[in-house]
């Protein structure tokens, strides 16, 4: 069982193995406390062993688990030794240990993954190895689209204990856009009474004939909010959420039509996007609009705290909780052109242009977030005009906004569309179900490089790291995003978290042998993904019209 996905910096093999029994106890030493109570759990759930607690890390008995922080470490590093002495963790904090505590789930096998005994007795064994290990990234992340198509919190609860089995730890949460405002804002409850809900949905892509015609909606309460970014928490994930201004905000629009350039169109007429694609309908750059996402934004702070280990020391530190995502992507200025409204803002101000106008908008909640001590990031538009200083990028049209960011002194998360969306098709096979964008196979997204050649090693430390994005217009239920999002999830993570080699140089054939295994934890996990001989027949969508690009991405 030592077919591990993310694969380790270091793992020695002994010829033994710990066997762990109803008397094996579990120790969490001082600041693993919280650890111990999760491992606990989802070993008792899936073995029936009780683990009862260890007054310390007992070497006497041979079967025991012990969990420890080392000092000596980095904060995400761990120990894994399993020998004659038991099982001991040892992590530079409790995320390290966290992360050992995943790999000691793999090393069980995969029914250490399922919610009860299989009712079969069996012999649960640690194989004697000794494992060091640590991540190449900070921000290891995936963007998880619930404005398109809404996921039930039961979803997001369920997509977080799936990164955290493969270590990754930020969720972005893309929280609104046109089709959908998915967070109470108590301040403002039209924003989920009207802007949470559609009268019909498009069905494949956007040129489709077809149409679903019911109601689609949903939203997060403020309780569901702060039960998601605490259960992340608990998991040594952070969850940064995005409000996105100035596209993409036909929702906010149709709730409050004010918010909406209503010298140019009739805002008051617009209901929330049914459709894919860019819309025309974009906010107006006002003092009022200005107002209104500040109350917005005040909302969504105390929801997602900068710190969620500062109000109780039983719920640990996240990483970058203080971040907060705008967006800032696709905001077309056709309706600033032609707004008397938006021409005058530009004078007053003295910009040179409405692309000015949309620098001069994002850097306003640049400035109001960092006096708040919070830290924007947006998708990489938000570098034309200029960037305030602290602000960070989300790099999606390929790497050259990324570059241009790393050079300019911006933080950088790479997420290029070309290489980890997680929408694109898996293959350029008629079966396919809604086949969008470039094919990206496992193999591929496992040969994705991070860090552009271009960039020298002062601008690379700007890389925070990585992140796989998923937008949700083609998927509209769990099935589907398990289809889209896995095994390549499992691709990306071992990019993120291990140390590999060059793209050309990466060993595919033994990825592709330790994913053999690593299926069979999906299928216990009830991973609804995409097998690799192709999609079951209840998977294919035949007749959906989708988008394909052919050929190979471009390195943009």
């Amino acid at each position: 069982m030592t077919e591990l996905i993310p694969a380790p910096r270091s793992l020695v093999a002994g010829s033994g193995e710990v066997r762990l029994t109803a008397h094996s106890r579990l120790h969490a030493a001082a600041g693993t406390e919280g650890v111990g109570r999760w491992l606990r759990t989802v070993l008792w759930q899936a073995t029936g062993l009780p683990l009862h607690e260890g007054r310390e890390f007992d070497d006497t008995e041979g079967d025991g688990i012990g969990l420890v922080i080392d000092p000596g470490l980095a904060p995400e590093e761990y120990r894994l030794v399993s020998d004659w002495s038991g099982v001991l963790v040892e992590g530079g904090s409790a995320a390290g240990v966290f992360w050992g505590a995943q790999t000691l789930r793999q090393l069980l096998g995969p029914d250490a993954y399922r919610r009860a005994p299989l009712g079969r007795d069996r012999t649960w064994a640690v194989p004697h190895v000794r494992i060091e290990d640590a991540p190449r990234f900070r921000w290891r992340g995936l963007m998880l689209d619930v404005a398109r198509h809404f996921m039930p919190k039961e979803g997001v609860l369920r997509q977080i204990d799936l990164m955290a089995a493969h270590k990754l730890n930020v969720l972005h949460l893309h929280l609104t856009d046109d089709q959908g405002w998915r967070i109470e804002i108590r301040r403002y409850p039209r924003l989920t009474e009207v802007g949470a809900w559609r009268a019909r949905t498009k069905i494949g892509h956007r040129a489709s004939p077809l149409w679903e015609d019911k109601p689609h909606g949903g939203y997060y309460t403020q309780d569901d909010i702060r039960e998601i970014v605490a259960y992340a928490a608990e998991r040594h994930i952070g969850v940064v959420p995005e409000i996105d201004v100035p596209g993409h905000s036909q929702a906010a629009i149709a709730a409050y039509p004010e918010l909406g350039n209503t010298d140019v169109v009739d805002t008051a007429s617009l209901t929330v996007w049914d459709t894919w694609g860019i819309n025309p309908n974009v906010l107006a750059p006002t003092d009022e609009t200005l107002r209104f996402y500040e109350g917005v934004l005040e909302e969504v702070l105390e929801l997602f705290p900068a710190d969620t280990g500062a109000s109780s020391p039983a719920v640990p530190s996240t990483p970058f909780s203080g971040f907060v995502h705008l967006g800032g992507d696709e905001c077309p200025k056709d309706q600033w052109r032609a707004s008397a409204t938006a021409q005058r803002r530009i004078g007053e101000l003295g910009l040179k242009d409405e692309d000015a106008l949309q620098a001069w908008f994002i850097g306003h909640f640049a400035d109001w977030l960092a006096a708040r001590g919070r830290r924007l990031i947006g998708w990489d538009e938000i570098l034309e005009g200029g960037l305030a200083p602290g602000a960070a990028v989300s790099s999606w049209r390929g790497y050259a906004g990324g570059i241009a960011a790393a050079r300019a002194g911006h933080d950088v998360v790479m997420c290029p569309e070309q290489q980890v969306y997680l929408d694109h098709r898996q293959d350029a096979g008629p079966d396919e179900p809604v086949p969008i964008g470039y094919v990206r196979t496992l193999e591929d997204v496992y040969r994705f490089e991070p860090v552009p050649p271009e960039l020298t090693a002062e601008e690379a430390g700007r890389v925070l790291g990585t992140q796989a994005n998923v937008w949700t217009e083609v998927m509209e239920d769990q099935g589907r995003v398990d289809y889209q999002v896995f095994p390549r999830l499992a691709a990306f993570a071992e990019v993120a978290w291990s140390s590999l080699p060059a793209p050309a140089e990466r060993d595919v054939a033994d990825f592709e042998r330790r994913m053999t295994a690593h299926y069979r934890r999906l299928d216990a996990l009830g991973v609804a993904y995409r097998p690799p001989t192709g999609p079951l027949p209840w998977q294919k969508r035949p007749g959906l019209l989708g988008r394909p690009i052919e050929g190979a991405p471009p390195n943009l």
